[in-house]
C-alpha cells in the first residue's frame, strides 16, 4: 500500500471565489513506513493572497512573485501522487482547491488519478466523538511534538499529520505483520536469537482441486447454502 500525506496552502477560504494554492507539501508512506521521499513546491498563484490566510501560514504575495506557477509543477506532481491514496486533514477543503487547479488547466481530475482519499479530520472524530480534532490537537493526544509549528505550512503538517495517522491507526499493524521476515526470538537460556523467516508454501493444483472438491460437497449436503462458494457482494 502506497499512500502520500498531503497538505496545501491557498490564498483564502473558497476556490469559487478564485482563490489557488500557493503551497502543497507531499511525504510518501508505504506499508506503513515514511520512506523519506516528499514532494513540496511554492507557487505563484497570480492574485493576491487575503490577510485572513497570510497570517494563518505567514506567505506574502512579493515571496511567490518568482516561484513557478501551478502549470509549471503539475506534471511532476501528478508523477509524485498517482496511483496512491491521498491522506489528508479535511480532505474537501484539499481536493476542492486542487481539482479545481486541475480544472484550470483542462487536465480532467485527479480523483481518476489516485486510489482513494482518508480523511483525518473526519476519521479522528469518528474515532473519538466530541474531543477535539484539529492537527494541533492530535498531535497532543498522541505525543507528537509540534513546537515548532508557529505558523501553518504545507511540508511540516503533512509531516505532522504522517506521524499523526500512523499513530491514530496503530492498532490496525497487528493485522499485517510480514511473516517472511526473520524475527527476534529468545533460545532456552534467555537469549536473543534470530529466528529464520517462516517459508510461504502454495498450495499444489492436487490440493486446490481437493479443497474445491469438499466445498462442492458441502454445497450438496448443505442444499446450495456453503457460504464459502457465493459470490462476493
Amino acid at each position: 500500500m502506497r499512500s502520500i500525506v498531503l497538505d496545501t496552502e491557498t490564498t483564502g477560504l473558497e476556490w469559487r471565489q478564485g482563490h489557488r494554492v500557493i503551497e502543497i507539501g507531499c511525504v510518501e508512506v508505504v506499508s506503513r513506513k515514511l520512506t523519506g521521499r516528499r514532494f513540496h513546491r511554492y507557487i505563484n498563484p497570480e492574485r493576491e493572497i487575503d490577510a485572513g490566510a497570510a497570517a494563518v501560514h505567514g506567505i506574502t504575495s512579493e515571496f511567490l512573485q518568482d516561484k513557478p506557477k501551478f502549470v509549471d509543477v503539475f506534471k511532476e506532481f501528478l508523477d509524485f501522487v498517482s496511483g496512491a491514496e491521498l491522506i489528508i486533514h479535511n480532505a474537501p477543503f484539499d481536493m476542492g482547491f486542487l481539482e479545481h487547479e486541475f480544472s484550470l488547466l483542462g487536465q480532467g481530475n485527479l480523483t481518476s488519478q489516485i486510489t482513494g482519499v482518508v480523511d483525518t479530520l473526519k476519521l479522528a472524530k469518528e474515532l473519538n466523538p466530541g474531543r477535539k480534532a484539529s492537527l494541533d490537537a492530535l498531535c497532543e493526544r498522541f505525543e507528537i511534538d509540534n513546537a515548532h509549528r508557529t505558523l501553518h505550512g504545507a511540508l511540516l503538517d503533512a509531516e505532522l499529520l504522517a506521524e499523526v495517522y500512523l499513530a491514530m491507526t496503530r492498532g490496525q499493524e497487528t493485522l499485517m505483520i510480514d511473516l517472511a521476515e526473520p524475527v527476534a526470538v529468545r533460545d532456552e537460556l534467555g537469549s536473543l536469537i534470530e529466528r529464520a523467516a517462516l517459508r510461504v508454501m502454495p498450495a499444489t493444483e492436487a490440493e486446490l482441486a481437493a479443497h474445491q472438491a469438499t466445498l462442492e460437497g458441502i454445497q450438496k449436503e448443505s442444499k446450495g447454502k456453503c457460504v464459502w462458494l457465493e459470490s462476493p457482494q
